[in-house]
């Protein structure tokens, strides 16, 4: 029985000497302090005292005051921005890709205006032209093809010339939708046109050997054309796709064949195969007639055997 009697007789001491051992630290803390605690309510009151000795100062005061208020207010509100960036560069992003997309069927639609008004202008020519978008090339094949976002009711028929944005000599249409077309590449083994040497006169054929993407033939080339390397090549306008002067490239080497009665012409493309992005389709108005006369039945009895 004792012992717990010691025990409760204890407790109390030991609070009370916390208790005081708190006190003392506390005493201690503010003593520590208290030379900047009345510095600050000296001030305060000082301030105080100032601001209503007129209403000068007081207005003064209250500028002062707002100031730097409105100043705190603007850097949280720059703090909070800056954490939302993330989610307003998000947003722009969207409406850019949005905004990009209806720009860009607006200067599709621009662009096929202004060449329909420039047509219509310039009245019934021979040759009639339609733009468009590559959607599809290849030019790692034998046979490579391209397709383009222009169709039937775009005005696309098959047998139209293709050419680069620059005019040079691309692919001819070999068929069509209502809504886009394929193009037999230049790099393409079955591609067959029509060329010269610029300024001259003698004819050759065009056409891919399916080797380097960026160099066709022009076989069957007179030994008396003398082609330089760097002469420019030309269509002739003896084929029924081209037009008669487009480019087709530039001569980078030559050579007598066999027989020594031809070249064998390695032309340097003008137009860049693989980057290819817009083309120009070219109609010859005249082919039709032209192709309706040559199979009339008059022409066919002028070149029967008797």
């Amino acid at each position: 029985m004792p012992p717990p009697a010691r025990r409760r007789e204890q407790r109390p001491g030991v609070a009370h000497f916390l208790g005081k051992r708190l006190l003392n630290k506390l005493f201690e803390f503010i003593r520590s302090v208290y030379v900047a605690v009345l510095f600050v309510l000296l001030e305060a009151l000082a301030v105080s005292y100032y601001a209503r000795s007129s209403y000068y100062t007081e207005a003064r005061l209250l500028a002062r005051s707002n100031r730097v208020i409105g100043g705190a207010h603007a850097l949280f509100g720059g703090v909070r921005r800056y954490f939302g960036l993330e989610r307003e560069n998000r947003l722009l992003l969207e409406r850019i890709a949005q905004l990009e997309e209806r720009l860009s069927g607006y200067v599709e639609a621009e662009t096929a205006a202004r060449l329909d008004s420039y047509m219509q202008e310039l009245g019934e020519p021979k040759f009639r032209f339609i733009t468009a978008s590559v959607v599809a090339n290849t030019v790692n094949r034998p046979r490579n093809l391209i397709t383009i976002n222009r169709g039937r009711r775009n005005g696309v028929v098959p047998d139209m010339a293709v050419l680069s944005p620059d005019g040079a000599m691309v692919g001819y249409v070999v068929d069509c939708t209502d809504r886009y077309a394929v193009v037999l590449s230049v790099l393409h083994t079955s591609f067959r046109a029509s060329g010269k040497l610029a300024g001259g006169d003698y004819l050759g054929s065009v056409y891919w050997d399916g080797n380097d993407p960026h160099t066709v033939m022009l076989g069957d080339l007179s030994k008396y054309a003398e082609p330089r390397e760097g002469q420019e090549v030309v269509t002739t306008g003896f084929s029924q796709y081209f037009p008669e002067g487009v480019r087709i490239g530039w001569v980078e080497s030559a050579e007598l064949n066999e027989v020594r009665t031809g070249y064998t012409v390695r032309v340097r493309l003008a137009a860049e195969m693989s980057s290819l992005t817009e083309v120009l389709l070219v109609e010859n108005r005249d082919r039709l007639e032209i192709e309706s006369l040559q199979r009339s039945e008059r022409v066919r009895q002028q070149i029967r055997p008797d």
